[in-house]
């Protein structure tokens, strides 16, 4: 598997996560790095890379964000996107699986996309009825506005991650030419 399919599903994985946080935000993120060129889907899902899908999507974030400060719906929501959050974790794995068996394909997307989603769903389900629980919904808002910026948060770092992972790894072998550098300089002062 080549290091570039090897990003995109890292990408997938990690915005079918955020899809755990906010549905529409890691589809509205990933439609728009599909138009960029940043996030390269497989033939049938180009429609993601359309300015009708990063519309939608856009106005499916701030419907979706606005809601979620809405006391009694913030809670409703949490039934209506978990199954959400699973179908569109599920399509963005899919849509970067390299994988030609398309049942094959849906099924890993399923299993790895919808639980990424799923999983995330349900820490932050719990998290919301730790909060309406405790302050009778009045804190809901602030759990709102967390998760608002984790759904962006992780879902932009998704992008970006394997960008930080390889400057990482080249501070890190820099560093270490450097330290050992520096002893074979020390071991050797005829060198000098």
């Amino acid at each position: 598997m080549s290091p570039e399919v090897l990003t995109s599903v890292a990408i997938g994985i990690g915005l079918s996560a955020s899809c755990g946080f906010r549905v529409f935000v890691p589809m509205l993120v990933a439609s728009i790095a599909a138009k960029l060129g940043i996030f390269p889907v497989n033939e049938g899902f180009q429609w993601l890379a359309t300015w009708p899908a990063i519309l939608c999507f856009g106005t499916a974030t701030v419907g979706e964000i606005l809601a979620y400060y809405i006391p009694f719906i913030d809670n409703l929501l949490d039934s209506l996107t978990t199954p959400l959050a699973i179908g569109a974790g599920t399509l963005l794995v899919t849509s970067v699986l390299p994988v030609d068996n398309d049942m094959l394909k849906w099924i890993m997307g399923f299993i790895i996309g919808g639980g990424a989603a799923a999983t995330v769903q349900g820490g932050s389900v719990l998290a919301r009825l730790a909060s309406t629980k405790m302050t009778a919904g009045t804190g809901n808002a602030v759990v709102a506005t967390g998760e608002h910026a984790a759904a962006f948060g992780t879902s932009i770092l998704s992008l970006f991650m394997p960008l930080v992972i390889t400057a990482i790894l080249i501070v890190v072998i820099f560093w270490l030419i450097m330290k050992f550098g520096k002893r074979i300089i020390t071991r050797n002062p005829q060198n000098g």
